[in-house]
C-alpha cells in the first residue's frame, strides 16, 4: 500500500497506527496491539471492526454502475467534483495548511471517498489533483474490489460509514460523499480544519422521466434540508450548485441505470422489464444533482 495513504490509516479496533506486514504471499496491515487486517489479492484491505450490519450493493448493482459510469453519462457530476476539490486543495495550499506530512517532510492532500462504490468519482478527482492520494471506503466487497484498481494513487478499504472510520484525526483534505450515507461526527473528526466535505445528492427532478414511467422511488423534495440537518452539528454549508445534463439513453442503458440505484432493491424485475420495453428509444432522461460544499465548524 502507498505509504502516504498507510500513514493516515488507523486500526478500527484500537485506533493505533497500522503497518504493512508480509508472510509468504499473504499481506496484512497490523497495529502495535497485534490487531491484523488482511489485504485481499484484489488489492483492498478489510478494515471492518466486526461484522457489518449490511453488505451494501450487490455484485450485479456494482457491475451496472461500472458500465453506466464508464460510458460517460455522469461525467457532469465528476467534472463538478473535480473542480470543487481542486479549488479546496488550492486554497489550502495558499494558506500553508496542507495537512500531515509524509516521511520525507513533504505535505500531500488525502482525498477520501466515503461510500465510494467503484471509486469512479474518486479517480476523476485524483486525475485533477496530481499531488493528491486517495482512499475509497465502502461496505460492499464487489465495490471495493473495483475501487482498489480505480486509480494508481488510490487505495480501497472495506469499511462501514456508520462506524468509526479507520483514519487518523484531521487526516483528509477533502471528503467526497456522492449518493451515499453521511456520518457527520466521523466526517468532522477525520477532516482537516482547512478542508471541506463535498456532498452530492439528487434534486427533486433527477431522473424524473424514469420515475414517472417506471414507478421508481422518488427523491424527497426536502432532501437538501435533511442533509443539512444531519450535518449541521458539525458542518456549515458554504455553497451549493445544481448541475444538470440531458441524457439520451438506450433501453439497455435505462435498465443499467435503474439497476445501479436504490430502486433496484424495490422494483419487481419482470414488471420493470415490461415497462422499459415500452419506452420510446432513445429515452430522454434528466440528470440533476446538487453539489454542496460543507466546511467543518
Amino acid at each position: 500500500m502507498d505509504p502516504r495513504i498507510l500513514a493516515r490509516l488507523r486500526c478500527p479496533v484500537c485506533g493505533e497506527p497500522l503497518a504493512e506486514t508480509t508472510a509468504g504471499t499473504a499481506r496484512a496491515l497490523r497495529c502495535p496491539r497485534r490487531h491484523s487486517f488482511d489485504i485481499a489479492r484484489q488489492g483492498y484491505v478489510n478494515l471492518l471492526a466486526g461484522r457489518a450490519p449490511h453488505t451494501g450493493d450487490s455484485a450485479e448493482m456494482v457491475a451496472a454502475r461500472t458500465d453506466f459510469l464508464d460510458a460517460g453519462h455522469y461525467d457532469t457530476v465528476a467534472t463538478a467534483l473535480a473542480a470543487a476539490a481542486t479549488k479546496i486543495v488550492s486554497g489550502t495550499a495558499r494558506t500553508g495548511d496542507t495537512g500531515p506530512a509524509d516521511g520525507d517532510g513533504s505535505a500531500y492532500p488525502l482525498v477520501v471517498d466515503a461510500g465510494a462504490g467503484t471509486g469512479w468519482y474518486l479517480a476523476a478527482v485524483l486525475a485533477a489533483l496530481p499531488d493528491a492520494v486517495g482512499l475509497a471506503l465502502d461496505v460492499a466487497k464487489p465495490a471495493v474490489r473495483r475501487a482498489a484498481r480505480a486509480h494508481p494513487r488510490a487505495a480501497a478499504a472495506l469499511a462501514d460509514t456508520w462506524q468509526r472510520l479507520p483514519l487518523a484525526d484531521r487526516s483528509a483534505a477533502v471528503l467526497l460523499n456522492v449518493f451515499a450515507p453521511r456520518n457527520g461526527a466521523e466526517f468532522h473528526r477525520v477532516l482537516d480544519s482547512a478542508g471541506a466535505l463535498l456532498v452530492v445528492t439528487p434534486t427533486a427532478d433527477h431522473l424524473a422521466e424514469l420515475v414517472d414511467a417506471l414507478d421508481l422511488l422518488r427523491v424527497d423534495p426536502a432532501k437538501a434540508d435533511r442533509v443539512a440537518g444531519s450535518l449541521g452539528a458539525h458542518f456549515t454549508e458554504e455553497s451549493a450548485t445544481v448541475h444538470r445534463a440531458r441524457l439520451r439513453l438506450s433501453r439497455t442503458e435505462v435498465t443499467t441505470l435503474v439497476g445501479m440505484g436504490p430502486s433496484a432493491w424495490h422494483a419487481d424485475p419482470a414488471r420493470l422489464a415490461e415497462r422499459i420495453a415500452a419506452l420510446p428509444e432513445p429515452v430522454p432522461v434528466t440528470l440533476a444533482v446538487r453539489l454542496a460544499v460543507h466546511r467543518p465548524r
